[in-house]
């Protein structure tokens, strides 16, 4: 198992367009060559043949294959065996035990997207083989018979919070990346940067995403301003000659507010 360390913009692109592919590569940080929903069940075996035949960074691509205990998902790793990609993200993961079946050659990225799958997300973090969670809205919602995500006003509903919530504490916890939830209202650009700016702050490693035009978004929702980083390399900069807690700029400093100047200096880099 290798550490995740792609992000912030992960650009989902359906395994059967392979026109799409290199476009995606580009535009985003890494891209998701996805293999299931993305896919129609008469268009499979093509997209896997295009998955086997694409030409692409295997360091910057991850594969999303279908449910484990399903032929698709067979099929989908049969596949992946004949590539150099390396980098799974399991859909509907919902057992750890599932997981750990998975060849040791790959990194897997859980992705809880049902009610028992976020249920387990502690023990699926914890699986050796898993390297990141992701959380996903609207399959939660379906797996709960609900009809919606959000609210009339786009915002998530309180069930999509504390799953968005209990994936990332979980993912966290055991030293794992979490991955948040793609925004699917390609046009609505502010409500895509108001989440994304609220998933770097709260501890996500990266967002996911549906249309080249929200990578750029997301980016930048994660790249601290000049004056943050600059606040932060000052920080860092008093504390080497100061023990314990300290004073700069009018604001009480110890170790928890240092790991904060870090982290906004490493996203700055």
């Amino acid at each position: 198992m290798t550490a995740f360390t792609l992000g912030p913009a992960l650009l989902f692109c359906p395994a059967d367009r392979p026109e799409r592919f290199a476009k995606a590569a580009e535009r985003a940080d890494a891209v998701i060559l996805d293999l299931e929903d993305a896919v129609g069940a008469g268009d499979k075996t093509a997209a896997r043949g295009h998955v086997i035949e694409a030409e692409l960074d295997p360091a910057r691509t991850i594969v999303r294959v279908s449910a484990p205990g399903t032929a698709a998902f067979l099929a989908d790793m049969a596949s992946l065996s004949q590539t150099d990609f390396r980098t799974i993200m399991v859909a509907k993961a919902e057992s750890a035990k599932a997981l750990r079946a998975i060849d040791a050659r790959f990194s897997v990225i859980a992705l809880c997207e049902t009610a028992r799958g976020v249920a387990v997300a502690d023990k699926l973090a914890a699986s050796e083989r898993v390297v990141a969670l992701m959380w996903g809205a609207e399959d939660l919602v379906a797996s709960l018979g609900g009809t919606s995500s959000r609210d009339a006003r786009g915002q998530y509903l309180d069930i999509a919070r504390h799953a968005r919530s209990r994936v990332l504490l979980a993912a966290r916890a055991r030293g794992k990346a979490a991955i948040d939830a793609v925004h699917l209202d390609i046009a609505d650009t502010d409500g895509l940067r108001a989440e994304a700016e609220d998933a770097a702050a709260s501890g996500f490693t990266a967002t996911a995403c549906i249309h080249p035009s929200q990578a750029e978004v997301i980016r930048a929702a994660y790249r601290p301003d000049p004056a943050m980083a600059a606040w932060a390399a000052g920080v860092l900069r008093a504390a080497e000659g100061e023990g314990g807690v300290f004073r700069y700029e009018g604001r009480m400093i110890d170790e928890p507010v240092l790991v904060h100047a870090r982290t906004i200096l490493a996203r700055s880099a």
